[in-house]
């Protein structure tokens, strides 16, 4: 697999506007998602795991190491990594900075 098998979203401020948590949230729930906001400190890591459900991981703010399909992206304010149901992944906390993420769980 490579890159190309990842799809990202980046907010684009010159279409969608400012970015913030509204912003965001707004945008991913009119694409049909549940969201639920988390903030994960320094040192968070989580392992190789999967989801029975599709999801969406929207960063605000932090920087967010994941993992999918044996590639790495780093997610940063205004990205989103898009984790089908099933498909094994993990994420990391890089640096200092807290994670603000927003989790959407898409509706069936």
């Amino acid at each position: 697999m490579s890159t190309q098998d990842i799809q990202l979203i980046h907010w684009d401020p010159d279409k969608e506007g400012e970015l913030s948590e509204q912003a965001m949230r707004d945008k991913l729930v009119a694409m049909g998602y549940q969201v639920s906001r988390y903030v994960y400190t320094e040192g968070t890591v989580f392992p190789d795991h999967n989801h029975d459900v599709d999801k969406i991981d929207a960063v605000l703010a932090g920087r967010f190491r994941m993992s999918m399909h044996g590639e790495y992206v780093m997610l940063e304010a205004g990205d989103c990594l898009v984790v089908p149901r099933g498909v094994v992944h993990s994420a990391e906390v890089i640096g200092e900075q807290a994670v603000i993420s927003l989790d959407a769980i898409k509706i069936d």
